[in-house]
């Protein structure tokens, strides 16, 4: 498989005719050239893609990567012929010779879903709520085999429930969408997409909302899908640890046109467009230390209405010249690496000279705190959590419903939290991570346990004055800044109404807006409009600058990076590390993103069902993990390297997370350790009939590494 951007004279033919060419004399599954689909907007035209070329072989993966608005998942709507009629759609898309884009909506109906199959990013939102599984499975079916009988049906939907290993399939087919689990879900939407055996599945980000863990199990399952069916694929996202491990060839994407193609060991070891070598150094790393801050791409990605002469990166290119702003570059063979292809007028001299990411990017090294060389046990505790338990009762009936169980959120966590020190919650969803922030936030006595913040420990009846001093010191960044943000207020007003609370002046408001917003790094100038106005980063930058308001001492931060592209995300996790440095803030930080917690915490905590099951230092948990499910977590973080993530050793664990309303008289885990069968029938005993409890281990060299397994 390889791929070219446009077809124009000379280098560009030579380009296609190499990126084409194929040994076996074997036909491509699809064809793409000189795609374009421009939509029309108030605005103007936008110019969602420019001119993409490709083609896909049978049992190839072609990743396909790229910030927001690259034009990634409109090329993958276009090839399923899924676009509306604002889109203006040229070139040529072939399947099996086939041309695509001259056949009617009920021409291409017979083609998706039998040869062409799609996994979308949001499998709730693909499944129809009213329908069961094995309704809308029969109906994948039925649509292209209408001559199949009902038990031939039946066999079929088992088969494929068992192939993308969804336990007790045959009861299973009753369920309903929202009695499955995320993970769950994506498995259906996979065994719906491989149930014709079509020859090309596209997955657009189909593993982007889910748990490292889970993430694992469904990539496990597109790969036994692929090995079953002989399928080409066509993955779109922007995890490029992902994209390391599953992907043959990848096209990178900006400005909805490719900037670079190549073999996937190429593009990581040899990158030799500019906009590639930062999205690689703007991804934190799972398997190393940190030794130097990240690395964002500078600027904005390019608005694609009106765009301007030149190449679309130019503005945030470290090595742009004048002839950069004057014609933009056509995707050309990169001198001295064959099969490698790149749309820059300095690829070459990046490949010659053998330029790495740091000799184009300026790398500063990891700031230094004011509580550098202080050893814990001499910081300040700001926060001290002992033994909090949450329950939610569970309920049944009609008009007078009546308790039936209890929904274990929070069991038995005890975790404290230091001046200048970021602390990780890490887990699957699920785990009680979110509750215990917000039981923390809750500024009440817990209902189990006891919480002390900066001393003062949190009773049912507190001094208003008190409370008030606390919400100060103590705030809450979410993971979505949209719904945080009123959209109806301008952003001067959302960042003055916690200061409004404390009876600021209005000089005194409107000098500590303009400092937030200088600290947050964003214009001054831009407080008069809203939210909506802004990028997602650029919101979540402002959110924090909410929290900063009031000067807390203490910030608790809910999946604050989850949702922005690799690039935005490090400017973001750089702004945390230096406010950290300059303000000596303390964070407790929410996340399943396990890359970014090794980054940006000190200390971790491994939650699982609502328990802490390990916890310490974060490079003694990352590089010495002592519990089955914390050695399960680390081994599903995909690390942005081909040839470390293709020889990595995975557990993949079995199942879903048990649910919290379920009674453990052992250890909670037990019936998903990959320890457990490796025990004697004792050890097992133990167990399954004694609950382990939080504590340090012989193995460990650390006081403060901590483990709850019996056999850690």
């Amino acid at each position: 498989m390889s791929t070219e951007t446009s077809k124009h004279p000379s280098t560009g033919e030579m380009a296609l005719e190499a990126a084409t060419a194929n040994t076996s004399g074997e036909q491509p599954v699809l064809e793409v050239r000189d795609l374009t689909v421009h939509f029309a907007s108030e605005a103007g035209t936008v110019k969602a893609v420019r001119g993409m070329n490709f083609d896909l072989y049978r049992g190839k993966t072609l990743g396909i990567v790229g910030e927001s608005g690259s034009g990634k998942s409109v090329t993958s709507m276009a090839i399923m012929g899924l676009l509306d009629k604002n889109a203006s759609v040229k070139g040529s898309i072939k399947y099996h010779g086939e041309e695509l884009l001259t056949k009617s909506d009920l021409e291409m109906s017979k083609i998706r879903g039998k040869g062409i199959a799609m996994v979308f990013q949001d499998p709730l939102s693909a499944l129809t709520p009213v329908f069961s599984i094995g309704d809308q499975i029969k109906e994948a079916l039925v649509i292209h085999n209408p001559k199949m009988t009902e038990q031939q049906i039946h066999e079929r939907s088992i088969e494929l429930m068992e192939l993308v290993g969804i336990p007790e399939p045959e009861e299973r087919l009753k369920s309903f969408p929202h009695e499955f689990s995320g993970g769950m879900r994506q498995r259906v939407m996979i065994a719906m997409a491989i149930a014709n055996n079509p020859d090309l599945i596209i997955c657009d980000e189909p593993t982007t909302a889910l748990d490292v863990t889970i993430q694992a199990q469904v990539l496990e399952v597109l790969r036994k899908a692929q090995k079953e069916t002989g399928a080409a694929v066509i993955f779109i996202t922007h995890d490029l640890g992902v994209i390391a491990g599953i992907a043959d060839d990848i096209i990178v994407m900006y400005a909805g046109r490719p900037v670079e193609q190549a073999n996937v060991e190429r593009i990581f070891a040899h990158p030799s467009m500019p906009y590639t070598m930062g999205l690689l150094g703007a991804v934190p790393r799972s398997d190393r230390e940190r030794a130097a801050r990240l690395v964002p791409i500078p600027g904005a990605p390019m608005n694609l209405v009106n765009m301007p002469k030149g190449c679309p990166f130019a503005p945030r290119c470290p090595l742009a010249t004048d002839r950069c702003f004057e014609e933009e570059p056509q995707m050309r063979p990169v001198k001295g690496h064959e099969g490698q292809f790149a749309a820059c007028y300095h690829s070459d001299e990046i490949a010659q000279r053998g330029l790495t990411f740091s000799d184009i990017y300026e790398v500063g090294e990891a700031a230094k705190s004011k509580f550098d060389g202080i050893p814990r046990e001499q910081r300040k505790v700001v926060l001290d959590v002992q033994h909090i338990r949450k329950t939610f009762p569970l309920t049944a009936g009609g008009f007078l419903r009546r308790k039936i169980g209890v929904v274990k959120a929070v069991d038995d966590v005890t975790l404290d939290v230091r001046e200048g020190e970021t602390v990780a919650l890490v887990g699957e969803s699920g785990s009680g991570k979110s509750t215990t922030l917000m039981e923390i936030m809750d500024f009440r006595k817990p209902e189990s346990g006891e919480i002390t913040m900066f001393d003062t420990k949190l009773e049912k009846k507190m001094p208003a004055s008190v409370r008030r001093e606390l919400r100060s010191a103590v705030q809450y960044v979410f993971q979505d800044p949209m719904s945080s943000l009123d959209p109806r207020l301008p952003i001067y007003d959302i960042l003055a109404e916690p200061m409004k609370v404390q009876h600021k002046s209005r000089e005194e408001i409107r000098e500590r807006i303009g400092q937030l917003m200088r600290l947050v790094e964003l214009n001054p100038d831009q407080v008069d409009r809203f939210p909506t106005q802004f990028s997602g980063g650029q919101r979540q930058r402002i959110a924090i600058a909410r929290a900063l308001a009031v000067n807390p001492k203490l910030i608790l931060l809910d999946e604050p990076v989850s949702a922005l592209d690799v690039s935005i995300q490090a400017g973001v996790i750089n702004l945390l590390e230096d406010l950290q440095n300059k303000l000596g803030v303390a964070y407790l930080f929410v996340a399943h993103n396990l890359s970014v917690v090794r980054h940006i915490s000190s200390r971790i905590a491994v939650m699982y069902l609502g328990r802490i099951v390990e916890s310490g230092t974060t490079s003694e948990v990352f590089d010495n993990p002592l519990h089955p499910y914390t050695q399960a977590l680390m081994s599903a973080v995909p690390v942005p390297d081909p040839v470390v993530e293709r020889t990595r050793q995975r557990i993949v664990l079995q199942g879903e997370l048990p649910s919290p309303t379920e009674t453990f008289k052992g250890c909670p885990f037990a019936g998903r350790c990959p320890l457990l069968p490796t025990l004697t029938k004792e050890q097992q005993a133990r167990c399954l009939g004694e609950s382990p409890v939080l504590g340090q281990t012989k193995s460990s060299q650390f006081a403060d590494h901590q483990v709850a397994c019996h056999f850690a």
